[in-house]
């Protein structure tokens, strides 16, 4: 090629490689922008809630006036900065101060969120809750549609139930409990309700659906490969999935039961988990701990098995669909709540 050609060539590609760098500049700047506007716009709608409170409790002490009061505001306000300002909308930046009344909280972590995150977070039921889930969305940067299932999936009482003291076979170090729950919701797999499906089809279904099952999972968690296999000098043995927990700094072995859960498949889990921890587990890392998703348990068997008293296997159940609240609270009998209130 003659040199006349290559300086062109090498002219287009360095101008291409200038354009991008430009564009990324801006697009980074576009970003930083779009979040700094939506931290002053929280702590903006908090200020106005708390404004109209004090406005509130300063006039008469009738719910009709707080109305009146909110009406006027509205009408003043739609008409100088947009719909944003609603009489609803109004409303629910009150709601957002007697909910979240400490100003730390506000600046702190519901101005790191959407103000649609924040009207969804301050309708849970529960101080406890809010705050799980005010920290939850701001660290793992939870969308809000994932938000949103998270909470009707009741995430953070499911996170609560294997820290119950009533429950055996959860007797996990107090450490590694904040990242597992039970029962797991696994509506978006696609499998009808009650329906008894195979191993290796629920096994395929999450697979083509692993993004949804690693949210579901929770935290911290990558995937290492499905059917993984362990060997001896005359045997193998193949895990159904295998998942990394880099927070936990150890290996999680998901054996998949579309059964009850029988005393043999506990005893097989039991089996992989010290397998894997001879074979696999780099020296440094925690214990490997092994999971079994089963379709329902046997609390006879838990209770008389090794899971009673291994910190390192945990039975819960799955859901291949998505309960209504009424199904879930009879699945987790401590979270009975009052419904939450609309605003």
């Amino acid at each position: 090629m003659a040199a006349e050609e290559i300086v062109p060539r090498l002219a287009v590609e360095t101008t291409q490689d200038y354009v991008a760098d430009i564009k990324q500049i801006l697009l980074e700047a576009r970003r930083t922008t779009a979040r700094a506007v939506n931290h002053l716009m929280v702590q903006a709608y908090w200020l106005v809630g708390r404004r109209i409170m004090e406005e509130e409790q300063h006039g008469e002490a009738r719910a009709e006036y707080g109305e009146k009061v909110l009406t006027i505001l509205s009408r003043e306000l739609v008409s100088e900065f947009g719909d944003g300002f609603s009489y609803a909308n109004l409303r629910n930046m009150r709601q957002f101060y007697r909910t979240f009344p400490d100003p730390s909280i506000c600046y702190t972590l519901c101005s790191k969120l959407s103000w649609s995150h924040n009207r969804l977070i301050m309708r849970v039921d529960g101080e406890q809750a809010r705050m799980y889930y005010l920290r939850e969305a701001a660290e793992q940067q939870w969308s809000v549609r994932q938000l949103e299932r998270n909470i009707q999936s009741h995430y953070y009482q499911r996170i609560v139930a294997n820290q119950e003291p009533h429950r055996p076979e959860l007797s996990m170090p107090s450490q590694t409990q904040q990242f597992f729950k039970d029962p797991y919701v696994l509506e978006f797999v696609g499998l009808r309700p009650h329906y008894s499906d195979s191993e290796k089809g629920l096994e395929a279904a999450i697979i083509d659906n692993l993004q949804q099952f690693m949210l579901e999972l929770g935290k911290g968690f990558s995937f290492v490969g499905r059917q993984y296999r362990i060997s001896t000098e005359t045997t193998h043995f193949y895990i159904d999935l295998v998942f990394y927990n880099y927070l936990l700094k150890c290996f999680v072995l998901i054996d998949l039961k579309t059964h009850k859960l029988t005393h043999q498949d506990i005893g097989q889990m039991d089996m992989y988990v010290r397998m894997f921890d001879d074979m696999k587990r780099p020296e440094g890392d925690n214990p490997t701990i092994g999971m079994l998703l089963c379709a329902e348990r046997d609390e006879t068997v838990v209770k008389y098995s090794v899971l009673g008293s291994s910190k390192q296997l945990f039975a819960t159940k799955y859901l291949p669909y998505f309960p209504t609240e009424e199904e879930l609270r009879d699945v987790i009998p401590f979270s009975r709540t009052p419904k939450s209130t609309n605003y």
